[in-house]
């Protein structure tokens, strides 16, 4: 009997660290790519720039679902391209806005999911230790992001162009991905922030509105977002050192 209930216990203890689920939404136009479709179909090192952000999410120890958000015209595209992946995900149809694709994702997610990552398609040179020590956290704050800090001088400027101030760089990061949330508690905050017709551009502005905590973890400057041709040098120059 002992030994059946230390078996729970751990499986419980084990389920609470590492059972983590992870949202891709992927429905990147590649407009200032100028590429004509999804910038996560385009190639580095011959292989689609999703396939590379799947190879680093399922090298993560802590994640046990994996799903992916995208345009319905866009599915047979990415999944033939992440041959050898595609059995270990699950796709997600995606709404209109990033926003509304994320909260098709958090609708989709198994019964017993508790806590999830949103990782975005473009940023496919993370660290998978990075994404366990996001997951990690999640034992600890209901909210976490990965984020640098900042080492340029930013200006805050008027729409005619002209500078009124220089914030303390002290303060200031970067925001990157994953986003890690408790899953009750985006659900809660996606809820809120459509009966109040808000829009924001990622999930932890919907805690910052709510004036919730959000924990931040230092992330590193590998884990670019490809959004640009020279984005695309970069990244294969990277993927040479891997």
């Amino acid at each position: 009997m002992c030994n059946v209930i230390t078996f729970i216990y751990n499986y419980l203890e084990l389920k609470t660290k590492f059972f983590v689920h992870l949202l891709i939404p992927s429905a990147g136009s590649g407009s200032r790519m100028k590429a004509g479709k999804n910038k996560l179909l385009l190639k580095l090192k011959g292989k689609s720039i999703i396939y590379w952000t799947l190879k680093s999410v399922l090298l993560a120890k802590s994640i046990s679902w994996v799903g992916i958000i995208g345009q319905p015209h866009d599915k047979d595209k990415i999944l033939a391209s992440i041959r050898g992946f595609s059995d270990k995900v699950n796709w997600i149809d995606g709404g209109k806005t990033r926003q509304e694709s994320v909260k098709n994702g958090l609708d989709a997610l198994p019964l017993d999911a508790t806590k999830v990552l949103i990782h975005d398609g473009a940023r496919c040179l993370v660290n998978p230790e990075l994404i366990d020590k996001c997951s990690e956290k999640l034992n600890f704050f209901d909210a976490v992001i990965l984020a640098n800090r900042v080492t340029d001088t930013i200006k805050i400027v008027t729409d005619q162009g002209f500078i009124t101030s220089t914030p303390d760089r002290e303060k200031l990061w970067a925001a990157q991905t994953p986003q890690g949330f408790l899953v009750s508690k985006l659900k809660e905050a996606h809820k809120l922030a459509f009966k109040k017709n808000w829009v924001v551009t990622d999930d932890a502005s919907l805690f910052e509105r709510l004036e919730w905590d959000v924990k931040i973890i230092e992330g590193n400057n590998e884990n670019i977002k490809i959004t640009t041709p020279f984005d695309l040098k970069i990244g294969d120059l990277l993927l040479q050192d891997n």
